[in-house]
C-alpha cells in the first residue's frame, strides 16, 4: 500500500537504536522496518546508498508521521538515492512474499507482539538466507524497575506484556531460523528518566525535574553532542535502557 504524500511540514528530530556500522548494505538491498512506528529508523536507513526502505506498521496513524519524516529527507534530498514505502502490516502476518528483503530492523516491536514466536518466524520467512536481522527490546533490569515501580507504564493498550532476557530473546530467534552474531546496550541516559517519570506518576502533568530531564533529552536528541554521546557509550554497559540484538537467517 502506497500512501499518498502529505504537504511538507516540520519533523521532529529522533533517535537511533540501532548500530548500522553491524548492518551491511549494498547498493539495491531492499531494507524493511517492521514496527517503524514514526520512521526513525526508516529514515536512518533511507540515508543509506541506493537501497530501498519499507517501513511497516499496523497503526495507519503512525505510518503517517513516517511519511512525513520519509518526505522531508526527499525534500531536503537527505538520503542515499534510493526509495522509500510504506505498508499497513501485522508482524504476525506479514503481506510480503518470501524471501522479500537483505535486511530487517525490529525495534522495539516484540515486547508488544501476543504471538512472538509467530512473529519471529514471520520474519525469518521474508529475510533471504544468510542475511541480518537487527532486534531491539527494553533491558530486562532497567524494564523490571519500570514495572515495580507504576502499573500505569504496562497496563495500558499495546503497552509491553512481557519482559525479555538476552537468552530468551536470542533462543525464540535461534528456534525461528537465526543465528546470533552481536549485541549491545543502547540509551543509558534514558533509563534515569524512566525510573523518575513511573516513581511520580505517568498521568497529569509532569512534575518539574521530570520535565526538566525531558527537556534535556530533547536537547540531547537534537544537538548530539559528543560529549553526552560519550557519556551514554560509557554508561550503556550498566543501564541502557535497551538491549540490542543481531541475527543472521540460517
Amino acid at each position: 500500500m502506497r500512501l499518498k504524500k502529505p504537504q511538507p511540514s516540520t519533523v521532529r528530530p529522533f533517535m537511533i537504536t540501532v548500530d548500522f556500522k553491524r548492518l551491511p548494505t549494498q547498493p539495491g538491498d531492499r531494507i524493511l522496518d517492521i514496527g517503524c512506528g514514526s520512521g526513525r529508523h526508516s529514515s536512518a536507513a533511507y540515508e543509506l546508498k541506493e537501497v530501498n526502505v519499507t517501513g511497516a506498521d499496523i497503526h495507519f496513524n503512525d505510518l503517517k508521521a513516517a511519511e512525513e519524516r520519509l518526505r522531508y529527507h526527499d525534500e531536503l534530498e537527505a538520503h542515499g538515492g534510493g526509495d522509500w514505502n510504506l505498508s499497513v502490516a501485522d508482524i504476525e502476518n506479514l503481506p510480503f512474499k518470501d524471501r522479500a528483503f537483505d535486511m530487517i530492523i525490529c525495534a522495539e516491536v516484540m515486547e508488544h507482539v501476543p504471538h512472538d514466536f509467530q512473529a519471529a518466524k514471520e520474519l525469518a520467512r521474508v529475510l533471504k538466507p544468510g542475511r541480518r536481522l537487527a532486534v531491539s527490546v527494553p533491558r530486562y533490569l532497567p524494564e523490571r524497575f519500570c514495572w515495580k515501580l507504576s502499573q500505569d507504564y504496562y497496563r495500558v493498550d499495546g503497552g509491553h506484556i512481557r519482559i525479555y532476557k538476552k537468552s530468551r530473546l536470542v533462543s525464540l530467534f535461534h528456534a525461528a531460523g537465526f543465528t546470533y552474531r552481536s549485541s549491545h546496550f543502547a540509551h543509558s541516559l534514558h533509563t534515569p528518566y524512566w525510573w523518575l517519570k513511573c516513581l511520580v506518576g505517568l498521568n497529569g502533568d509532569p512534575i518539574t525535574p521530570v520535565r526538566l530531564y525531558q527537556r534535556f533529552l530533547n536537547w540531547d536528541i537534537m544537538q548530539k553532542p559528543k560529549s553526552t554521546a560519550r557519556i551514554d557509550h560509557l554508561l550503556n554497559p550498566l543501564l541502557g535502557k535497551s538491549l540490542v540484538v543481531y541475527f543472521d537467517k540460517k
